[in-house]
């Protein structure tokens, strides 16, 4: 897969005017590093496809390597003489280096919380007693000398006396897994290896339930992935012991994920080929039950169990109901023909999580987020009254805490934090942001735009009140559009500068997200991909057409799945923007399928393997494959991470090459390839604040600015 203000270093807030320079001014050519060219074709249907840059695959290879040296090389030197990227830079450090704390939350005898003081490269993980002083638990930042190592996952027994927590090295999504005794925070066994994909689920305080593929053949970085596996690890016992609970010859599935309930009764699996639907076992953890219960056993809705109370089950699901519902059955007989409604569909897209004996239902209305309160018979407690339009996270817990945290933010208020009581309802200020930085002075508005086939998309933009509609304002357009993943209101440090700098940002809800549940979701995916493509189209159109932007003012901005959008976007429709961003993008649809666990995005994508039809579909949009000698693109920065094994760097590398080799005019195409670094989580922050201010520097000098007054 998921924004703030500049400050010079006096601490004053800098004039966000800018000296601007004709468009039309004629770019400096840039000398590319010479990239070779293979003589590899592949066929389908009967099709013969040209892949020049197959080399480029392999990561291992020293050539590879070197490509990636010389690329860098020559993007960094061109960074560097864009005048005002140091002013970026400190206006984007001086803004991130305030206070940053997560939600309190409650293990053992101890309260947690998260705290970054303002630049550190990861957050500290503390915790206290009840009228104690904090002391730090895990510090991340003392993980590996250059930052590059984090914490990815931390999970507690359930009387706080043990802890499990996951790490991640140079960005990976590979995992390793150290166990602790939380009074002593001292290691209690050799670290488990080789982990993916995986939450940590403990049973009882002896043990827990976690995932992961065999090591591939060659490259862990991008070779294939395919069979997830379920394992139950005994402490004290060598991993190499430890027990396949579900997945391996027997029940194979690409993606297999377990948990055990908070009573503990529980083990609850899900699995699943593609990044939706799944089906659903249950084993009854408390009467030894040797099998698994079916609770459903086909890949076509999407259900997961959010509560159990004795043998009561709680199920969300889709079943029936494309906007989800919550329902009600018995480890008896946990059949859908069983289910009995609790919380009915509705128009908005629902998703339920629990807190202090309650049921809290959170609302997707328009991208933006709703709460109303149950109880378990479904009767309605209140309807909770949030600061504003946005988003919220939070609202869950433990059955017998009374008291719960929640998180709300937009796009120009940062995160805030608010102590709820499940009882009374009332809801108090818990921690406010310390921030220089006055929502006071922007606007955020949601506005609706026809698409290309007349459906009605929602767009949120943002930019300083009193802004003068007269098409020159710099504009980044972002956008995703796919695996039913929502855009909501966020706040965010970088473009909270790009607002400050006189910028507009603007958020598109595509097609293929998830803002308005299953059938929002399939009108873009598989043959329907394009309609995402033109729905990003048409928010660019809709912001040129009504002043806020231009051609020459307008960048486009996405990562993985958005960075497809913008490669797409940028050889569809050339002439609409100046500058694109895709980052660690599917860029090569071909071929994603092939590598590492790309396959499982076929619910979405389709493969080009599957029919004639299908590769016709998706080679006539893949980026890799549309970019045409004789055509001006955009100004192109590709971004992407040596270490991602989720989307691997290889997509950006083929664009990036192909674009070099075609581009007809002389505005630029570089590759930044930050080392090191895998698709984005758990980046230090001193890696976020240098690629925002490369990316913004970018985009400003390539729209005709020359100075930042």
């Amino acid at each position: 897969m998921r924004k703030t203000l500049l400050l010079i270093i006096a601490g004053s807030l800098l004039s966000c005017t800018t000296q601007q320079l004709p468009t039309n001014t004629k770019d400096t050519t840039v000398k590319y590093p010479k990239t070779k060219k293979g003589n590899v074709t592949y066929q389908h249907f009967g099709t013969t496809v040209n892949d020049p840059y197959r080399w480029l695959e392999d990561d291992l290879a020293e050539d590879t390597k070197d490509w990636v040296k010389e690329q860098n090389k020559l993007t960094f030197a061109y960074l560097e003489q864009i005048p005002f990227r140091d002013q970026i830079k400190k206006q984007m450090t001086n803004l991130w280096n305030y206070e940053r704390v997560s939600s309190p939350f409650k293990e053992g005898k101890w309260t947690y919380f998260y705290k970054n003081d303002g630049l550190q490269q990861h957050a500290v993980l503390y915790r206290q007693k009840e009228n104690g002083k904090p002391e730090v638990f895990l510090d991340p930042n003392k993980f590996s000398a250059d930052g590059t190592t984090s914490l990815a996952g931390i999970s507690f027994t359930k009387d706080g006396s043990r802890a499990a927590y996951s790490i991640s090295e140079g960005g990976s999504d590979w995992r390793k897994i150290i166990v602790i005794e939380t009074e002593t925070k001292k290691q209690i066994e050799d670290t488990l290896i080789d982990v993916k994909f995986s939450g940590i689920s403990w049973k009882g305080n002896d043990g827990f339930y976690y995932s992961s593929y065999d090591k591939p053949v060659g490259s862990e970085l991008s070779a294939k992935t395919n069979q997830h596996k379920l394992y139950y690890h005994q402490i004290g016992q060598k991993q190499s012991t430890d027990e396949l609970i579900f997945g391996g010859e027997k029940t194979p599935r690409r993606y297999i994920s377990g948990g055990v309930t908070e009573d503990g009764r529980y083990l609850v699996v899900s699995a699943a080929e593609s990044t939706t639907g799944s089906e659903v076992y249950i084993r009854d953890l408390k009467n030894n039950q040797k099998d698994f219960s079916v609770i459903l056993d086909n890949f076509d809705t999407t259900s997961y169990i959010v509560d159990s109370d004795g043998d009561d089950l709680y199920i969300i699901t889709n079943l029936n109901a494309p906007n989800n519902r919550l329902v009600k059955t018995t480890i008896k007989n946990p059949h859908p023909s069983t289910w009995v409604d609790v919380i009915p569909e509705t128009e908005n897209v629902l998703s339920v999580s629990t807190a202090g004996g309650f049921l809290f239902a959170s609302y997707m209305k328009d991208a933006n987020d709703q709460v109303l309160q149950f109880n378990h018979s479904g009767k309605l407690i209140r309807e909770i009254k949030l600061p504003g339009l946005g988003s919220v996270g939070g609202f869950s817990g433990k059955k017998e805490e009374k008291e719960l945290y929640y998180g709300f933010s937009n796009y120009i208020n940062p995160n805030t934090i608010y102590k709820y009581d499940v009882i009374s309802g009332v809801s108090q200020l818990y921690q406010k942001p310390k921030i220089n930085f006055d929502p006071e002075r922007f606007e955020s508005k949601q506005v609706f735009y026809t698409s290309k086939d007349g459906t009605k998309v929602p767009m949120m933009i943002t930019y300083k009140k009193g802004l003068e509609l007269n098409g020159k304002n710099p504009t980044i357009l972002y956008g995703y559009g796919g695996f039913n993943i929502s855009l909501t209101p966020g706040f965010s440090v970088a473009n909270a500068v790009w607002l400050e700098n006189g910028g507009i940002y603007a958020v598109a809800n595509l097609r293929g997200g998830g803002e308005y549940g299953k059938k929002w979701h399939d009108g873009g995916r598989q043959l329907n991909k394009k309609n995402v493509f033109n729905d990003f189209i048409a928010a660019a159109e809709y912001l040129q057409k009504n002043g806020y932007t231009s051609p020459d003012y307008t960048a486009i901005s996405g990562g993985s799945n958005g960075g497809l959008l913008v490669g797409a976007v940028q050889t569809m429709r050339p002439d609409l923007i100046r500058v694109a961003l895709p980052a660690v993008g599917v860029l090569d649809m071909l071929r994603y399928h092939t590598f590492t666990a790309g396959a499982g995005w076929a619910y979405d994508y389709g493969t080009a393997e599957d029919n004639k039809e299908m590769f016709e579909y998706i080679k006539s949009y893949s980026p890799v494959h549309n970019v045409k000698p004789g055509i001006c693109y955009p100004s192109t920065m590709v971004t992407t991470g040596d270490h991602d094994d989720r989307v691997v760097p290889a997509h950006s590398y083929k664009f990036a090459a192909e674009l070099q080799d075609k581009q007809s005019c002389a505005k630029p195409t570089l590759i930044r390839i930050e080392t090191k670094a895998g698709h984005g989580a758990g980046k230090p922050t001193e890696l976020i604040i240098e690629e925002n201010t490369d990316k913004q520097a970018f985009a400003l000098y390539e729209m005709g600015i020359r100075s930042l007054n």
